[in-house]
C-alpha cells in the first residue's frame, strides 16, 4: 500500500455528497442511503450551505427509504469558501458533487481535492468549464493522486462506457478495433430540472462574453490534452439526414456535443486503443420513409431554432423566468416510469460482415433516476475499487472501466450488450 493509499484509509468518511439540497444532490443522497444499506460498512455524509434543509434532506431519506438516516453526518459550508472546501477535502476520500452551475460553484472544490489528493466525480456537461479546470489543476491531481472524474451521469455515461464496451467487444471477437461508432437513441422518457436549465442558461450567459467559451463548446476535440485537438470528425451537423447503417433518419441529439468531446478525450487518454482516425457521432433515430424524414426535419430545425434564441440574451433571459427553477424536477413517478434505449453500431475496420450492434438501457429517467444511481456506483468504485489509473482528470471509461461496467449492471439498472 502506497502512502497516498494510507492516508486515504484514514480518512474520516469515504464519500461526502456535495450539493445534497438540490433536487439532484437529494436524489444522489438517498441512493447512496440505500446503496449504503446493502453494503453495510459505507462512511459517508451530506453536505451543502444550509443546514435546515440538509436536517430535511436527512428527514426525508429516511421517511422515503425506511433507513435510519439520523446519525449520517452533515458537513456544512460555503462553496466558495477555500479554507472549508480544503478541510472537507481533506476529511473524505471521494466527494461526489451535485452543485450545477459547475462553473459558478464547482472551482473551488475541484482544486481542493486535486491539491489533497481527494478524488471526486460529478454531473457536469459544461464543456468550457471542463477544460479550464483540466489546464488549471491537472499537474496538482497527478501529484496528489486525485483521480477527478467529470460527466458521470447520463451525460457521458452511456456513451463514454458504450464506445468502451463495444470496442472491447471487437477487440475480444475480431482482433480489431472499431473504427467508428455511431450512438442512435432509440428512445427515452423523462423531465427536465431546474439545475440542468440552469447551467445551460450560465454557459450561454458566459459565451456571450467570451468566444472561447463558444470555442469549446463546438470543438469536437476540445476536451483533448493540449496538442492532440485534432482528428477525423468535424463539428456535428444540426441537420437531418439518411442512416444507411439503421436505415433510418436520424436529427441531431441534444447532448451529442458534449458526449462526444468526452468520448474522444477517452481514446486520447488511453493513448488511442481506438485509433487516432477513430469516427464517432450521435444522433436520435427518426424512423423511415417520407414519415421518418418529417420527423428529422421537425426536431432538427427545433434544435437550431432553440439553440439560437438560447444565444440571444433578451430571449434567454425572457424564457429563463417561464423555466423550472433550481431544486424543482420530475416526480418519482415520472422518473420510475421513465427509460433510456441506445443503439450502438461499431464498425469493423475491413470486413463491414463483422460489424457490431449493442445496445444501452436504463431502467429510469435518464436525468434523474438512472443519473444518481450511474453517479452513486461512479463515487463507490472511486473509493472501493483497485483502479489502474493514478492522479489525474479523467474520463469515466478511462478511470475506471470494466469494474463500473460491471458495478452500473448489478446496482443501477444500466445494461450493455451486444444485439448483432
Amino acid at each position: 500500500m502506497t502512502e497516498t493509499e494510507r492516508e486515504d484509509e484514514q480518512r474520516e468518511f469515504e464519500i461526502v455528497v456535495w450539493g445534497a439540497t438540490g433536487f439532484t444532490g437529494k436524489l444522489t443522497a438517498e441512493c447512496l442511503a440505500r446503496r449504503s444499506a446493502e453494503i453495510g460498512d459505507v462512511r459517508w455524509a451530506l453536505g451543502g450551505r444550509n443546514q435546515a434543509k440538509l436536517e430535511s434532506v436527512r428527514k426525508e431519506i429516511g421517511a422515503e427509504t425506511g433507513i435510519d438516516t439520523s446519525s449520517i453526518p452533515i458537513l456544512l459550508g460555503d462553496s466558495a469558501d477555500e479554507a472549508f472546501m480544503a478541510e472537507l477535502a481533506q476529511r473524505t476520500r471521494v466527494v461526489c458533487s451535485t452543485v450545477g452551475p459547475y462553473a459558478k460553484y464547482g472551482s473551488e472544490l475541484v482544486a481542493a481535492c486535486a491539491a489533497n489528493g481527494t478524488h471526486y466525480c460529478d454531473l457536469t456537461g459544461e464543456s468550457h468549464w471542463m477544460q479550464r479546470m483540466i489546464e488549471t489543476h491537472q499537474v496538482a491531481a497527478g501529484e496528489s493522486g486525485a483521480r477527478i472524474v467529470f460527466t458521470c451521469g447520463f451525460d457521458c455515461i452511456p456513451s463514454d462506457l458504450g464506445a468502451f464496451f463495444l470496442q472491447q467487444e471487437m477487440t475480444k471477437r475480431h482482433g480489431a478495433r472499431c473504427s467508428a461508432i455511431q450512438f442512435r437513441v432509440e428512445g427515452f422518457s423523462g423531465g427536465a430540472s431546474g439545475g440542468t436549465i440552469a447551467s445551460m442558461l450560465n454557459m450561454m450567459e458566459e459565451a456571450e462574453t467570451d468566444s472561447q467559451i463558444v470555442h469549446a463548446i463546438n470543438d469536437p476535440y476540445a476536451l483533448n490534452p493540449k496538442g492532440q485537438r485534432s482528428g477525423p470528425d468535424g463539428s456535428r451537423s444540426l441537420r437531418p439526414r439518411y442512416d444507411a447503417g439503421f436505415e433510418q433518419w436520424v436529427a441531431p441529439f441534444v447532448m451529442g456535443g458534449i458526449d462526444s468531446q468526452v468520448v474522444r478525450r477517452t481514446n486520447a487518454l488511453l493513448d488511442y486503443p481506438y485509433g487516432r482516425d477513430f469516427r464517432y457521432d450521435e444522433a436520435v433515430l427518426m424512423g423511415s420513409g417520407p414519415l421518418g424524414f418529417a420527423k428529422a426535419t421537425a426536431t432538427s430545425a427545433g434544435t437550431a431554432a432553440m439553440m439560437l434564441a438560447m444565444s440571444v440574451g433578451a430571449i434567454r433571459r425572457s424564457l429563463a423566468g417561464r423555466l423550472p427553477s433550481p431544486g424543482e424536477g420530475p416526480s418519482k413517478e415520472k422518473r420510475e416510469a421513465g427509460y433510456f434505449k441506445i443503439q450502438l453500431r461499431g464498425e469493423h475496420p475491413t470486413d463491414p460482415a463483422k460489424t457490431l450492434r449493442g445496445c444501452v438501457t436504463g431502467d429510469r429517467d435518464p436525468g434523474y433516476g438512472s443519473t444518481s444511481k450511474m453517479l452513486v456506483e461512479s463515487a463507490l468504485c472511486l473509493a472501493r475499487d483497485p483502479l489502474k489509473v493514478g492522479g489525474g482528470f479523467w474520463t469515466p471509461a478511462s478511470a475506471m472501466g470494466e469494474p463500473l461496467l460491471a458495478r452500473l449492471a448489478e446496482h443501477a439498472g444500466v445494461t450493455f450488450e451486444i444485439t448483432g
